[in-house]
């Protein structure tokens, strides 16, 4: 049985001094690299100001590795003097895993190092007991590696999911939905996989996401804001490129944010809490009690709205216009370059993002975007939070 896990406060081992240098640098190159490439080693020492020689020997380290490769079809015409050989990221030597946990269900996916997804598998709980979701997860990770991953080196394992997520210690605090309390979810990954596991909350790994490959990446290294609308409804935001966890790595618990209106009466016991009025679980049940939908999911919701059902549109935007509500509370608390709304409706129809962006302040809702990945964001969430880490630490 999984124990739970010992609240502390200690955050993992440093690397030395040394090693940390080392590790940034090939960070730095490969990310390059994936901005830019196929681009030559010149191109790559002034995009990152380090030197020709330490570029020259991360690209050799970064190779051997196969994480990056070389590909002389695109150095153009041969010139005079000695030819650059640019350099992409190999898409086919390596790969991540990404794991999503859902309160219906969990989905298990392969992705390349640009964030594709490769090959996914979803299966509904069998029972939402914390021992039963892991062992089921360390069954769907080694079908989907035997079955997807043979010819891949799998680099580590990345999981996201809703609700209190300590990624210094790969705990989940507090997933209410679920009933989870200090699951030391990581750790049994870890030693059930044998690979490098890294969890987060579902709106952190999903702004890490629009930070490494979305369609809006230079502003998401300035300033953003993501809010995940789910089953869980959370939000990240970030400065610098940084995203902000807290001390106790809780930051961007947005469930219970009053909505006028709302008779839902949410888990705490109150209602008209945000969570509670736009919830995919409410919103499911309304559409089955309607007759709009023959299975139990929002996907359903969203194609009856696009084959033409006036009911299951208006649904759509009721949700959507709360949810406009509540990005626009949090686009004046925090003024970023991007607000990224993460919501079935949002992410698959341009309706209801125009009803987001009409509850905006005036000026503002051409910065307010949907995900950069609507048919995988689940997938997507898992992916980015192991990801990340490769593309800062690669070596």
């Amino acid at each position: 049985m999984i124990q739970p896990a010992a609240r502390t406060t200690r955050r993992g081992d440093l690397p030395v001094p040394g090693q940390r240098r080392q590790s940034d640098s090939a960070g730095a190159v490969l990310r390059a690299v994936l901005d830019y490439g196929p681009i030559a080693r010149s191109s790559i020492a002034r995009a990152t100001r380090l030197s020709a020689a330490s570029v020259t020997g991360l690209a050799a380290s970064l190779l051997e590795h196969r994480l990056i490769r070389e590909v002389p079809e695109a150095a153009g015409p041969p010139g005079i003097g000695r030819p650059h050989v640019p350099l992409d990221i190999d898409g086919d030597a390596v790969a991540v895993i990404g794991v999503h946990i859902a309160v219906p269900r969990t989905t298990v996916a392969l992705l390349d190092l640009r964030g594709r997804v490769l090959a996914q598998r979803q299966d509904l709980h069998r029972d939402k007991h914390p021992d039963s979701v892991i062992a089921a997860l360390i069954e769907g990770v080694a079908t989907l590696r035997r079955e997807h991953g043979a010819r891949r080196r799998v680099l580590a394992l990345g999981l996201a999911t809703g609700g209190w997520v300590d990624s210094f210690q790969g705990t989940v605090v507090e997933h209410p939905a679920l009933g989870w309390n200090d699951v030391p979810i990581g750790a049994a990954l870890a030693g059930a996989t044998g690979l490098p596991v890294r969890i987060d909350s579902n709106s952190r790994a999903l702004l890490r996401a629009e930070q490494l490959f979305g369609a809006a990446a230079a502003q998401a290294r300035g300033s953003a804001v993501l809010l995940f609308v789910g089953n869980v409804v959370d939000v990240a935001f970030s400065s610098g490129g940084v995203i902000h966890q807290g001390p106790r790595s809780a930051a961007g618990a947005v469930a219970h944010l009053p909505v006028e209106g709302c008779d839902e009466v949410c888990s705490c016991g109150r209602t008209g809490c945000l969570q509670a009025a736009v919830s995919e679980r409410v919103l499911v049940r309304r559409a089955l009690a309607a007759n709009l939908i023959a299975r139990p999911d929002i996907h359903g919701i969203v194609d009856a709205a696009r084959d033409g059902s006036a009911a299951a549109f208006a649904l759509l935007e009721e949700r959507a216009r709360l949810v406009g509500r509540a990005a626009a509370l949090l686009h004046d608390l925090f003024d970023p370059e991007v607000l990224f709304v993460a919501e079935g409706g949002a992410n698959r129809l341009p309706e209801p993002l125009e009803t987001v962006r009409a509850q905006m302040r005036p000026g503002v809702a051409d910065t307010v975007r949907a995900s950069s990945f609507p048919s995988h964001v689940l997938a997507t969430a898992g992916g980015a939070v192991a990801l990340d880490h490769v593309y800062a630490a690669p070596l």
